[in-house]
């Protein structure tokens, strides 16, 4: 059970409030697609995952990034011969996916409605800033969060950092997120509180086996849930 002394609940954004890993599988499948006279799409699934963790350090999370990833993987799977009108597909899979419709998830807003009542709402997200930005102000929830930060990691010293920015001790503050690896684990090093919420698609980078964790949070099925928690 939660401690009862929360003054804060943070969310996470994408996958949590709305959909948006499906959106980046359905591109990496068009991708695939796309460079399929060139190698498998298993290989290509396999070979972009690897571009894409190897620039991490440079270009960070978000669309932008994945789409420069996928440039330069297909460069690479075709020896540098790449149609250009391959390499304009790839930007236009970019294009689409930044244009996307922000699908709020079932019973988000009257969770956070009734938590906003009780608690302060922040958003602790990370991706890119204008994307993320765009994302909030389309959903229609922008207004229900006292503080929006968009983080480029999610590792202990970043929320540290975040709590102590807004001056919040972390036995206060509650997390809820639908990665284990980025939402929750951190969070509990730290000493505040985490709630999981799976999302049925997840990104392989942000995996973890959560059989071989023996930490003290709670999952739930779905965010209607967390009303019975908090």
């Amino acid at each position: 059970m939660i401690r009862n002394n929360v003054k804060v609940v943070a969310f996470d954004a994408d996958d949590t409030l709305w959909v948006n890993e499906t959106y980046f599988r359905e591109a990496e499948n068009e991708f695939a697609s796309l460079l399929s006279n060139y190698e498998t799409e298993n290989k290509i699934h396999q070979e972009l995952f690897k571009k894409e963790i190897k620039n991490l350090p440079l270009y960070g999370y978000g669309i932008k990034g994945f789409v420069l990833s996928m440039m330069e993987c297909a460069l690479e799977i075709s020896n540098g011969n790449l149609p250009s009108e391959i390499l304009s597909k790839i930007i236009d899979i970019g294009k689409d996916m930044l244009d996307k419709p922000v699908v709020v998830l079932d019973n988000v807003e009257s969770v956070l409605q009734s938590l906003s009542k009780k608690y302060k709402l922040i958003v602790a997200t990370k991706g890119d800033l204008l994307d993320q930005e765009k994302k909030l102000k389309k959903s229609g929830i922008l207004q229900y969060f006292h503080h929006i930060e968009v983080m480029s990691e999610k590792k202990e010293e970043d929320y540290t950092k975040l709590l102590k920015h807004l001056d919040i001790k972390p036995k206060d503050f509650l997390m809820i997120g639908n990665s284990l690896k980025s939402d929750v684990l951190p969070i509990l090093n730290i000493g505040a509180q985490a709630i999981h919420v799976p999302f049925h698609t997840t990104w392989q980078y942000e995996e973890v086996n959560s059989n071989s964790i023996n930490e003290d949070y709670i999952t739930i099925k779905s965010i209607k849930h967390l009303l019975n928690y908090i």
